[in-house]
């Protein structure tokens, strides 16, 4: 197993990575913290909740209905029904063609918002990741029991570290989804998951300036 040196870099850049709004990412988190008479209390990307009515959009996101507490959403092209406290993701760039289309920041980083096993992680695509790698808290929301992965060293620009190797039930991008994918958890907390070559090499990539398109192979 081996995770790339950029590993450490995206560590160091957790203080950047929290001002880039919604926009530089081609995917949406939403969650609804509440109602408000006819208007929905809305979490957007990790935002602090806002009213949103009727007809309105925040952050690529329309509020479509508020019937007590149900409240359907636009997000991605797709209505979604949300209840208090629930989530839903949705990709910008997902055409329902099976690809997925993502847009690199002003450092040239390609982030997206997908699940795995059905829980909300933030990715950047990390094409020098032998798989997927994750933070320990990042494991424990998936639930993903430790107890049975295969524990290892690897090597990253740190020296050593220890890790245990687990296989993901699913990984969804967009419109992508993957079965049994092999994944790394560090022991350190990372900021964003990396999204390796054991999800990577599995697609089609096709790289236009700042545009990179996914595409399933298999």
């Amino acid at each position: 197993m081996q995770i790339s040196g950029k590993a450490r870099r995206h560590c160091t850049l957790l203080a950047v990575l929290s001002l880039f709004a919604s926009t530089a990412l081609l995917a949406q988190e939403v969650g609804l913290a509440g109602v408000m008479g006819s208007k929905a209390m809305l979490i957007v990307n990790g935002s602090e909740p806002q009213s949103v009515a009727v007809g309105q959009t925040l952050g690529g996101v329309k509020v479509l209905s508020v019937q007590g507490d149900r409240v359907d959403i636009e997000i991605g092209g797709k209505k979604r029904p949300l209840r208090v406290g629930q989530y839903a993701v949705g990709v910008a760039g997902g055409d329902g063609s099976g690809k997925v289309t993502l847009t690199a920041d002003v450092q040239g980083h390609f982030f997206s918002t997908g699940t795995i096993n059905g829980t909300s992680v933030r990715f950047v695509v990390d094409t020098g990741a032998t798989l997927i790698a994750l933070g320990p808290t990042d494991a424990r929301r998936i639930g993903l029991d430790l107890q049975r992965g295969q524990r290892g060293m690897t090597s990253t620009a740190n020296g050593q570290v220890l890790v245990t190797r687990v296989p993901l039930d699913t990984v969804t991008v967009g419109e992508i989804t993957l079965h049994n994918v092999e994944a790394v958890v560090l022991q350190a907390d990372m900021p964003v998951a990396l999204l390796g070559m054991s999800f990577l090499n599995r697609m089609e990539m096709q790289r236009d300036g700042s545009t990179m398109i996914l595409k399933k192979r298999f």
